[in-house]
């Protein structure tokens, strides 16, 4: 197994990427703590995951507040002795244009996309550092490298994870912490599902399916692969790697599929 024996704290583990990827680490021998804000949520991926003979708990968490996320690793620490594995994974996205985009909203993303990373490298990377290393892995975006249409904040969010994956990757690399970033394409997530289920979801899916040169939607479970390698020994020689997953979106050009609001 890849992960076999360590310990991993995947952030937005309650659904979506962040629910495959507990599931994935889980099956790969490691003991995964989901973190979610939605507690009920957390508990009931880890539920599963120990149903299926994995190991898991649940933490419940808002990363956009210090003290929450240093408490959840101060914890995870006190439990285990370690924390060998950190995915930054919760996020969301709203839609609006810098001019539509109101600053609580805009700030309120922010808190949550770019600080819950920075916190949780903050206060996981110290740790990392004491016991002689770790993989860090965060979530960015394929629409940080092109650019999507009425998603500025979202956009700029991504973009800020990028430039700090590669930033703290250079910074840390000889205490032998890599830190990588994932960047998905238009994912099948839970969010996607609501919008395509409204009255104009089949011609908005082939509109989301049309800007993948693949033509289809990406699923959670490939982007939890993607984390998986990133996370694992199998990319020892990987750090500072900003990773496109994207059925080739990037390649193509966004071709501007209207989402509704």
């Amino acid at each position: 197994m890849k992960l076999d024996g360590k310990i991993a704290i995947i952030t937005g583990g309650g659904s979506g990427i962040g629910h495959e990827a507990c599931k994935l680490f889980a099956r790969e021998g490691a003991r995964v703590i989901v973190a979610d804000r939605d507690g009920a949520a957390a508990q009931r991926v880890a539920a599963e995951i120990v149903g299926q003979g994995g190991q898991a708990s649940a933490h419940t968490v808002d990363v956009s507040r210090e003290a929450e996320v240093a408490a959840m690793i101060a914890k995870v620490v006190a439990d285990h002795g370690r924390l060998d594995i950190l995915v930054n994974n919760a996020g969301y996205g709203i839609a609006g244009t810098v001019v539509s985009t109101s600053e609580a909203d805009w700030n309120a993303l922010m808190a949550v996309n770019v600080n819950g990373v920075f916190l949780g490298c903050k206060h996981a990377i110290p740790v990392m550092e004491k016991q002689g290393g770790g993989a860090i892995v965060n979530t960015a975006s394929a629409a940080a490298n092109i650019g999507i249409h009425d998603r500025a904040a979202y956009v700029a969010s991504k973009g800020a994870v990028a430039a700090l994956t590669r930033a703290m990757a250079i910074d840390h690399v000889a205490a032998g912490i890599r830190i990588n970033a994932v960047a998905p394409g238009t994912i099948e997530s839970p969010y996607f599902t609501k919008i395509l289920s409204g009255p104009d979801g089949a011609v908005l899916r082939r509109g989301l399916e049309e800007r993948q040169a693949m033509e289809r939607l990406g699923q959670p479970i490939e982007i939890a692969q993607a984390m998986l390698w990133l996370a694992s020994n199998d990319a020892s020689f990987c750090t500072g790697s900003v990773m496109v997953v994207d059925g080739g979106w990037t390649a193509q050009g966004d071709r501007k599929p209207k989402i509704e609001r």
